[in-house]
């Protein structure tokens, strides 16, 4: 079984409709691939509809920012109550941070002369539900300013570039508690991509595993074969589950083509049973295997 647990459409970040990203997953031959938007649970229902017509399983899911010791951490919550208040609540709030601050940073890009208009970004972005940096750097590239996301956010857009805005997220601590008490199981994403390893060494993870965490994603682009060797040693003493998984965004991003990163059946097995276990309404749903 081919397990794919890390994706994006354009309800956040990606560039394919939920049901065209599920559509493109049974043609990449997984057997199961999950929908992790950042922040938003508002792709799940089209994604859900398109797994059982094709009949690929579809794990539910949700990629949420958070920070931990003053640093950007993604979460990764799988199969949550999406009418779970409490969490929608934080969402919403994590949502309207991201939001705010899109047209400080659009200024700051007129500012260096390049026109970048509230007009521009919305032709840019399309039907996309959520407007975050990634639809500012897809804008940079339309312009021509940049090549690609990855030079737009190097040059731009990341923490300290000339059109750098901060915005709030969640406390990671305080996530994992909404995301367990929603049903949901709480996977740190790429976590030592970026430059996080010194944020989340061993004993930051053993503070972590105590208040609820279950997993983490070792098999991410971002991790080199060293990392996933030292990540996969701390997830083997502390019994968390090791998951594996494209991070695809369609065009938005590339190299994470659909299933270039699996999660073993046992692992999925793993957080199916501990959702269930507490009590979570969500399940996978097209398959019946």
């Amino acid at each position: 079984m081919t397990i794919d647990l890390h994706t994006h459409s354009r309800v956040s970040d990606g560039t394919a409709a939920p049901r065209d990203l599920v559509h493109a997953a049974k043609a990449a031959g997984l057997d199961v691939v999950a929908l992790t938007d950042h922040d938003t649970t508002l792709g799940w229902d089209e994604a859900a509809a398109a797994a059982e017509e094709v009949g690929i399983g579809l794990v539910r899911g949700i990629e949420v920012s958070t920070r931990f010791h003053d640093a950007g951490v993604h979460l990764l919550a799988y199969l949550p109550d999406p009418a779970d208040a409490a969490l929608q609540a934080e969402l919403a709030r994590i949502v309207q941070g991201r939001e705010d601050r899109v047209p400080t940073m659009l200024a700051r890009l007129r500012d260096l002369g390049i026109p970048a208009t509230e007009e521009a970004l919305a032709a840019s972005a399309g039907d996309s539900e959520i407007t975050g940096r990634p639809h500012v750097a897809d804008l940079l590239v339309r312009l021509g300013v940049v090549r690609d996301r990855d030079q737009a956010f190097a040059e731009y857009l990341s923490d300290g570039g000339p059109a750098f805005v901060d915005r709030y997220a969640a406390d990671l601590v305080e996530m994992i508690a909404l995301v367990r008490g929603a049903g949901g199981v709480p996977v740190i994403a790429h976590p030592w991509g970026r430059g996080s390893a010194h944020v989340l060494d061993e004993p930051a993870i053993v503070v972590l595993k105590e208040a609820g965490l279950v997993g983490l994603e070792v098999d991410h682009l971002d991790h080199d074969p060293h990392s996933r060797g030292r990540l996969r040693e701390i997830a083997g003493r502390l019994d968390l589950v090791v998951t594996g998984s494209s991070d695809h965004h369609g065009t938005g991003k590339t190299g994470h083509d659909l299933g270039c990163e699996t999660t073993a059946p046992h692992q999925l097995a793993r957080i199916l049973d501990l959702a269930a276990t507490l009590g979570s309404p969500t399940t996978i749903v097209g398959r019946e295997d």
